[in-house]
C-alpha cells in the first residue's frame, strides 16, 4: 500500500495513459479505488451481467470466416457459460451487431449505436449490475499476447478506461461520466486480483480520452480479450481465469 500510495509508481506500474490525455493522483487514488465495494447482490434469480460486443467482428489468427462461434462473440458464449454453469451468475450474452453495416466492416457509429441498445436492455432488465463490452484487440503482427495458466496457453488481455477528458480540450462536457470513479476502481480492483492470482496474465490498464459507454453502470468494463494474432484456443481459454478474477471482485472474497 505504500508503494501503491506513490501516485507516479501507480501510474507507471498499472497504466498506460495514451497521449491525448492526461490523469491526476485525484482520479487515481489507489486507497480510494480499494476501498470502493463492488460486490453485487449474489440472487441470480434476475439477471446481473450483461455481456455484448461493440465491434462484433473482431476475429482471431484462425478465426473461420461466416462462423461466429470463432469470433469474439464465440469466447463471449464461453465467457457466459463459464460465469452461469461455475459460479451461478445470471447472464444476458447480447449478440447484436454494430459495426457491419449494409454488408460491409463500419465502426463510425458502433459505439452510438450499441449505447442505444444497452439502454433498452438495461431498461427491460435494471437489476443487471455489471456491463462488461468484450473486444479483441489490434496489435503489431510481430506481437503474440500469450502466457500459460495451468499448462494451457492463455491470451493475455487488458482492462480499458475512458476517462472523458483530453489535453486538448479537458473534461468533456457531453461525454460525462458520473460513474467514473467506480468504472476506474472495478478495473483495478479487476487488475490486482488478476496479478495476485494469475501473474502475466493482464497488461497494463490502459486510460483514453471518450466515455465509451462505461457510463451506463457503475461496474462497467471494457476489456481487450487477445489480439488478432492469437488463435480462438488462447482466447478461449482466458475465459476461465477472467471468469474467476469477476466472481473473486462481484463476490468480495
Amino acid at each position: 500500500m505504500e508503494q501503491l500510495a506513490d501516485f507516479d509508481f501507480l501510474k507507471n506500474n498499472f497504466y498506460i495513459v495514451e497521449n491525448n490525455t492526461d490523469i491526476s493522483g485525484e482520479l487515481l487514488n489507489a486507497q480510494t479505488l480499494l476501498n470502493m465495494d463492488l460486490r453485487i447482490d449474489l440472487d441470480n434469480s434476475k439477471p446481473q451481467i450483461l455481456i455484448y460486443h461493440t465491434h462484433s467482428q473482431e476475429g482471431f489468427v484462425d478465426s473461420v470466416p461466416g462462423d461466429n462461434s470463432t469470433t469474439i462473440v464465440g469466447v463471449g458464449d464461453y465467457l457466459t457459460e463459464l460465469l452461469e454453469d461455475v459460479y451461478g451468475f445470471h447472464v444476458i450474452h447480447n449478440k447484436n451487431v454494430y459495426d457491419f453495416i449494409d454488408g460491409k466492416l463500419d465502426r463510425n457509429r458502433a459505439y452510438a449505436l450499441a449505447e442505444e441498445d444497452v439502454k433498452q436492455i438495461l431498461e427491460e432488465y435494471p437489476s443487471i449490475e455489471v456491463i462488461i463490452d468484450l473486444h479483441r484487440d489490434g496489435v503489431k503482427e510481430g506481437t503474440h499476447l500469450v502466457t500459460e495458466v495451468n499448462g494451457k496457453p492463455v491470451a493475455q488481455f487488458m482492462f480499458f478506461n475512458g476517462l472523458s477528458r483530453t489535453k486538448k480540450t479537458g473534461n468533456i462536457a457531453y461525454l460525462y461520466n458520473e460513474n467514473q470513479d467506480a468504472n476506474l476502481a472495478f478495473s483495478f480492483q479487476m487488475q490486482l486480483k488478476a496479478m495476485e492470482y494469475y501473474p502475466n496474465l493482464t497488461r497494463k490498464i490502459y486510460l483514453k480520452g471518450y466515455r465509451y459507454n462505461m457510463h451506463l453502470r457503475p461496474r462497467s468494463l471494457l476489456i481487450e480479450l487477445g489480439a488478432q494474432n492469437n488463435t480462438v484456443e488462447e482466447a478461449m481459454n482466458a475465459c476461465d481465469p477472467l471468469a474467476h478474477i469477476l466472481d473473486l471482485v462481484l463476490s468480495g472474497e
